[in-house]
């Protein structure tokens, strides 16, 4: 009998990653990463093959124990993150090192930890970025570094495992509709209205599209911005 294919996705309790874990429910056997066990839980319940995978990101020996026994990997969706803004003079070196721990640091643990697996599948790595890895705009340095940081980081790794057969995906969302856009808007002082942002089902479906494209094609940049 022919097995499902098992993917990971980080930060599954809410947002984009949420959205994720439903776009790839009807392909996959998914493990839906995150620390709100309650969340995991509902979610797990509410799709057709899914288990729930706690853990916190910043602890390389609670990551340690999350991975032993996960032999088959097919598909690593990098969704956690956080969004600490604030102006070169106003962020503090808690708030510069909080966005790299989350969004660098802990990203590049649970892919190093996560690698033999993802070599004997052949799989697939994708890494949810953001327009500010692309473009930094004034008040969002902390983020936007590490977020240019994370792109370095994926450049790098394709390089170094596309040989291998490993695919890398960086997709650059828009500002999204989650509860990070919500908690960002708030802190710029302006009423939170979800119409003005891109869906997170429509980020999903390009996470869905890198993963189900044809052995011919390695996707390896997707920018989704706000119709």
């Amino acid at each position: 009998m022919t097995r499902s294919p098992v993917a990971l996705v980080t930060g599954a309790s809410s947002g984009i990653g949420t959205a994720v874990a439903h776009a790839l429910a009807p392909t996959h056997h998914l493990l839906l990463g995150g620390r709100d066990k309650r969340s995991l839980d509902a979610l797990a319940s509410a799709l057709p093959a899914a288990t729930p995978w706690q853990v916190d990101l910043t602890d390389p020996d609670r990551i340690a124990e999350a991975v032993d026994g996960v032999t088959e990997l097919d598909v690593l969706v990098h969704s956690a993150g956080i969004a600490t803004l604030g102006t070169v003079e106003q962020a503090s070196m808690a708030d510069w090192r909080a966005n790299f721990e989350i969004n660098v640091a802990a990203v590049a643990e649970l892919t190093r930890q996560l690698l033999p697996a993802l070599r004997e599948a052949r799989g697939h790595v994708v890494l949810i970025n953001s327009g500010a890895g692309h473009n930094a705009r004034p008040g969002w340095g902390p983020y936007a570094a590490s977020k240019f940081a994370l792109r370095a980081f994926a450049d790098s790794l394709r390089g170094e495992e596309e040989p291998a057969g490993l695919r890398v995906t960086s997709v650059y969302p828009g500002r999204t509709a989650t509860p990070m856009q919500e908690a960002i808007v708030a802190g710029e002082g302006r009423p939170y209205d979800p119409e003005q942002f891109l869906r997170p089902e429509s980020v999903a479906g390009a996470v869905r599209h890198a993963v189900t494209a044809t052995a011919d094609a390695h996707v390896t940049e997707i920018t989704v911005r706000p119709g």
